[in-house]
């Protein structure tokens, strides 16, 4: 499949852990719990190298050789090393500060069980597998021993563990089809409901067996699945293999959930990347993804076709290093999809033979060409976690690219975002709310909502689509209205309180295109909501638009709120009687600051106009009975009173 630089959605993380590789090393082992890589030379005799996600987590030991090396792994924190050698015991190593350095061994109990492995549950805590069962113990760092907690006879033919859930998945019965889990949790161990993996049909007397390798055990939105790889049965004329999830919950029985059609045959290989099931086939070297949420129901099963077309991991170039490397050696490509990948779970691929040990990765921009449905588009970024510039370019491209003028999209795609953004309003709601109310056992249970890169806001939107987006030459701006109001009426379907700044940006556009009808009756049917900010912006607006100054007004009387902006938009005009006259329509005139108007009237040079006002004052101050000098920093108008209408104009009681 030839593929386009910009159509590579998987990647292999850019600063990989790098090992000796295995030309160098006798035995290369991962431990999924710790993100470890064991490179051992030697049986260990010649060194055991650690590399972990970071060099916190790396190490490098020497031990003695007591032969070959099955299973090496630490416990959590890099505190005990447990090492298998044989089929019927682990050797134990202290790596605590000021504990002896000193090797300790212990044997399965169970006679004539071979050990298959052992996994670490807690720091302390370890439970062996045993073709006979498991025993789970407790380790003593400080007595150099092991104490049984518990055991439970069960015939195992293999196993898997899921350190992320700490649950242990045995297989059981002849076929190996029967799953038992086990869940550990500080120093307890439960036994789950034991399940069948469906196997598929073959002709008689041919028995297939469950492998292993056709299993993983994941974590997908916050739930436990196990994933069955089930290859293209040719008697049943099936058109190729099949991923089956089984849904595990912690309490209950576990069911066939959802089915993953590959439409392919061959040697698969699963990953799991933020939520994400990810089907490597190797032959063709590419990948599948799937969106266990994308729903395409089939009666009680959920079957899902790939989300996106076939696509091979972006090539990858490895520099080398070593005695052999020149320094001016150009890197060199790596073999993508190589028979050497070792690939765990949920995101970890391995290449042994060059010791690397990679993260799988998502990128999310090659998605916008490769799925041309924007609601199923904006439903696959939304789950995603580092989604939220993916989704505000989606947004700028549908309303300038090839989709423009699409209004229908346009709607179900600010729907999509809203709900999402309401969805999280509601919960910091509902958590502020429980906290306000005092420590009870509901609010308890209350945690803080966490915001996610999925809740686009407002001023997110406004700030990196709309504002671009009214200023675009060559878009209709009856386009540009329409998308403006359809976000608007997507916020107030969702009952999200509209920021004044988008009202703000509406006004704007419709003032630059001349629509002021449009504007009037957008203000008298009340499309835009009464605000202080906007009845400012309408002021402004005066030069331009004339009836925007009483549009203002009225704003302002509605808001009830504002009688001092509205008596500062009147002087500000030289409106003073009308100012005096709306002061005393709401019954403020004994409060307001009489300088303010004197002022006011003063600076419009009709010495009639101050005369009324200075009347005004004067009365209310006599019936109040206070003085202009007392109240308000009046002298300089009492001055100026006295020049131009003499003394004996005053009142009496106002110079008392």
């Amino acid at each position: 499949i030839a593929t386009s630089s910009d159509e590579y959605y998987l990647e292999l993380s850019e600063n990989p852990v790098q090992f000796e590789n295995a030309s160098s090393v006798n035995n290369v082992f991962f431990d999924e719990a710790n993100k470890q890589v064991f490179a051992v030379r030697s049986g260990g005799a010649t060194g055991v190298v650690v590399k972990g996600p970071d060099d916190k987590s790396s190490v490098a030991f020497r031990m003695d050789d007591k032969g070959e090396v099955k299973c090496i792994k630490f416990s959590l924190g890099n505190k005990i090393l447990a090492v298998q050698r044989t089929t019927k015991s682990v050797d134990f190593m202290n790596f605590i500060p000021d504990y002896p350095h000193l090797e300790f061994s212990h044997e399965c109990k169970t006679k004539n069980a071979n050990i298959l492995g052992f996994c670490w549950t807690n720091w302390n805590e370890i439970v062996f597998v045993t073709d006979q069962g498991i025993e789970f113990y407790q380790v003593l760092p400080d007595k150099r021993t092991l104490k049984l907690l518990k055991s439970q006879s069960i015939n195992v033919n293999w196993y898997m563990y899921c350190p992320e859930t700490a649950v242990l998945l045995l297989s059981t019965t002849v076929q190996g089809n029967v799953l038992q889990p086990f869940a550990f949790k500080s120093a307890t161990v439960s036994k789950m409901s034991k399940f069948e993996i469906e196997l598929p049909a073959v002709p008689k007397p041919a028995k297939l067996s469950l492998s292993e390798r056709d299993i993983a055990v994941a974590t997908i939105y916050d739930q436990l699945y196990v994933m069955y790889l089930k290859h293209h049965s040719r008697s049943t004329n099936s058109p190729g293999a099949e991923v089956v999830l089984y849904h595990l919950p912690r309490e209950g029985t576990c069911r066939k959930t959802h089915v993953l059609k590959l439409n392919t045959t061959g040697k698969f290989a699963l990953n799991v990347v933020d939520n994400l099931v990810v089907v490597h086939h190797q032959s063709s070297q590419t990948s599948l993804i799937y969106d266990i949420k994308l729903r395409e129901l089939d009666g009680a099963l959920n079957v899902h076709q790939p989300v996106l077309p076939a696509r091979s991991i972006n090539p990858y170039k490895i520099h080398l290093t070593g005695p052999a490397a020149a320094p001016s050696q150009a890197p060199v490509p790596c073999e993508l999809y190589s028979s050497s990948w070792s690939v765990f779970q949920p995101d970890i691929i391995i290449s042994a033979s060059e010791g690397y040990l990679w993260y799988l990765q998502v990128k999310l921009q090659p998605t916008l060409n490769l799925l041309q449905d924007k609601g199923k588009l904006m439903d696959f970024l939304l789950r995603r976690r580092d989604c939220k510039m993916v989704i505000l370019s989606v947004c700028s491209q549908m309303l300038t690219g090839g989709d423009k003028g699409n209004l229908s999209v346009v709607a179900t795609v600010f729907d999509k975002l809203n709900q999402v953004y309401k969805e999280y309003l509601d919960a910091e709601q509902a958590y502020t709310a429980a906290m306000e109310s005092g420590p009870s056992r509901s609010s308890t249970s209350y945690k803080r909502p966490v915001r996610t890169q999925a809740v686009i806001d407002q001023s997110d939107m406004y700030t990196h689509v709309l504002s671009d987006f009214t200023e675009k030459k060559g878009v209709k701006h009856k386009f540009i209205i329409a998308v403006l109001m359809e976000y608007i009426r997507s916020l107030n379907q969702f009952q999200i309180p509209v920021q004044h700044y988008l009202y703000e940006l509406v006004i704007k556009t419709l003032v630059q295109h001349n629509l002021f009808y449009m504007l009037h009756q957008f203000l008298q049917y009340h499309v835009l909501s009464d605000s202080k900010p906007l009845a400012c912006l309408l002021l402004s607006l005066e030069s331009t638009y004339p009836p925007a100054h009483q549009l203002s007004l009225d704003m302002l009387k509605r808001l009830s709120t504002a009688n001092d902006e509205i008596v500062e938009v009147l002087l500000s005009k030289q409106q003073v009687l009308g100012a005096l006259r709306f002061i005393r329509s709401v019954g403020a005139h004994d409060n307001v600051s009489a300088r303010k108007f004197l002022d006011a009237a003063r600076q419009t040079n009709d010495t009639m106009l101050f005369y009324t006002i200075f009347r005004f004052f004067e009365q209310r101050n006599m019936r109040l009975n206070t003085l202009f000098t007392l109240i308000g920093h009046c002298e300089e108008h009492v001055a100026y009173f006295k020049q131009v209408f003499g003394e004996n104009a005053l009142m009496k009681q106002a110079t008392a």
